[in-house]
């Protein structure tokens, strides 16, 4: 059973509201994570989305099928947090986090009996 990973690094969104999109496509099979996110409303689900689509392609260059594939692992790290600023009033300073986050996936063949 040969795994395939695929990594979206610096994702410019919350890790929060990225693990609410992944959870939902867990050890699905890859065309069914892909139709799944296709039309779900969430706007983390065009990463996620891209990052499956590209662990597929992965999958295909190394000579696996398509539709064997299962999404066995997949998750949402922390990247890096960007420091923003807003000024308030009174001459205060209002700080504000721009989150960030990593995707991987990781695909694994299954074959069906």
């Amino acid at each position: 059973m040969e795994q395939v990973r695929a990594v979206a690094r610096f994702v410019p969104m919350s890790p929060r509201k990225v693990r609410l999109v992944v959870d939902a496509v867990r050890g699905l099979n890859a065309e069914a994570a892909l139709a799944v996110l296709r039309f779900m409303p969430k706007a983390a689900a065009v990463p996620v989305y891209k990052v499956i689509r590209s662990a597929i392609g992965n999958a295909e260059e190394k000579g696996l099928n398509r539709n064997d594939l299962v999404v066995s692992a997949i998750w949402a790290d922390e990247g890096p947090r960007r420091q923003w600023r807003r000024f308030g009033a009174r001459g205060r300073f209002k700080p504000i986090l721009r989150r960030s986050s990593h995707i991987t996936v990781v695909l694994t063949e299954q074959m069906e009996d």
